[in-house]
């Protein structure tokens, strides 16, 4: 029976050396489940070596239990199996099969596959699909700036956010690096409604109908005077724009030609085994 107190006991004396006794060359036995025996070098690669002592104590100890709980079980399941059960020789040479065939498509991809995407074809793809790229929220291409009162000047700052010609971003831009306490205008790409918002002390019950009425969200506090302008706006339900899903389109087009590389890579395959009369098939 395996011997829980003993267990405990080096578990508290490896809480007590800390990281650092992990870091020695004494190849010790901190855990054993009858003939399985566990060594402080086990620990040792599981172990960073950027840890506090209190960290590297935890991380021994959950692998500990977990070392001990994972060889109880297979004791466990070696006394109450059949020698056909315990038999997994055809899963894993199947598994290692798979991981092989998976390793050898995955170096053909890195080789093969062109991994550029032009944004016309992104755009291609968007006219073709659009109906499937409808928003799920709110988005809008916004300015946010969030300044203290006693240094707000709130006409200057509405007219640098009407007007946004160059010289007036840089006007925005000098003037809310040196006074405001948040600002913000997100590239100039598309956000959800809602995360500007978050900056607010605002809430909007029907942001559809709000945004439908108004590009400009001013308003006060004790501190601050809060400014979001908003220059365009999609609401949710409507197609998305098709830079806001550009990363999204992106990605599924290098999908698909890794699914095209794949597929012909098997028929190439198969073909070339025809050919060189590499297999044979019986009736």
């Amino acid at each position: 029976m395996f011997d829980y107190k003993g267990y405990y006991i080096l578990l508290f004396a490896l809480m007590i050396a800390g990281c650092t006794s992990f870091q020695g060359n004494t190849d010790k036995p901190v855990a054993k489940v009858s003939e399985k025996t566990l060594y402080r070098s086990d620990i040792d690669k599981i172990i960073p070596h950027n840890i506090s002592e209190a960290d590297s104590a935890l991380m021994a100890e959950d692998y500990i239990k977990k070392w001990v709980q994972n060889e109880l079980l297979i004791q466990k399941a070696r006394e109450n199996l059949s020698p056909e059960q315990m038999d997994v020789s055809k899963e894993l040479e199947d598994y290692r099969n798979a991981l092989i065939i998976y390793r050898y498509k995955k170096e053909i991809t890195r080789q093969k596959m062109d991994t550029t995407v032009a944004f016309d074809e992104i755009k291609d793809y968007y006219s073709r699909n659009t109906e499937y790229f409808l928003l799920k929220d709110n988005i809008v291409k916004a300015i946010f700036i969030k300044i203290p009162n006693e240094v707000a000047k709130p006409e200057r700052l509405k007219r640098y956010c009407r007007e946004y010609t160059e010289e007036g971003v840089n006007e925005l831009k000098d003037y809310c690096l040196q006074y405001a306490k948040i600002f913000d205008m997100f590239g100039g790409n598309w956000v959800r409604f809602k995360d500007v918002l978050k900056h607010v002390p605002l809430k909007i019950e029907n942001q559809q109908r709000f945004l439908s009425r108004k590009k400009l969200i001013e308003l006060n506090d004790n501190d601050y005077y809060y400014l979001i302008y908003i220059s365009e706006y999609r609401l949710a339900g409507q197609a998305a724009p098709v830079e806001y899903v550009s990363g999204q389109i992106k990605n599924l087009i290098l999908t698909n030609r890794k699914i095209e590389l794949l597929k012909n890579l098997e028929n190439e395959v198969y073909e070339d085994g025809v050919r060189t009369n590499k297999f044979s098939i019986y009736n």
